[in-house]
């Protein structure tokens, strides 16, 4: 189990990546944008190095949190079955203490 677990976090990272990699939209030329910088140009008149693509970049974020998320709760899972193993372990000593 504890060997598969860094595979299946690197299986759910790349499958939640993937898609958002694959979805970029292949950029088409555009005309030049006007020389004034003060007036409103339209993202689309922009040139492709000037605009900022979103949604690979919220998609990756969303990924990273969910992941870290899912490694946070297996790592207090363990934790917490270590303590559960540990009480069981007191409860017995104990119970072997108090019939003699």
């Amino acid at each position: 189990m504890q060997r598969s677990l860094p595979l299946l976090v690197l299986l759910l990272a790349l499958a939640a990546c993937g898609p958002a990699v694959a979805q970029q939209p292949q950029p088409q030329p555009q005309p030049a944008p006007p020389a004034a910088t003060d007036e409103f140009v339209p993202i689309s008149q922009l040139p492709p190095q000037d605009q900022l693509p979103a949604a690979p970049l919220l998609v990756t974020a969303y990924a990273f949190v969910w992941l870290a998320l899912f490694g946070y709760l297996v790592s207090v899972g363990h934790r917490l079955s270590k303590v559960q193993r540990e009480v069981h372990r007191l409860e017995s000593d104990i119970a072997r203490g108090t019939r003699t």
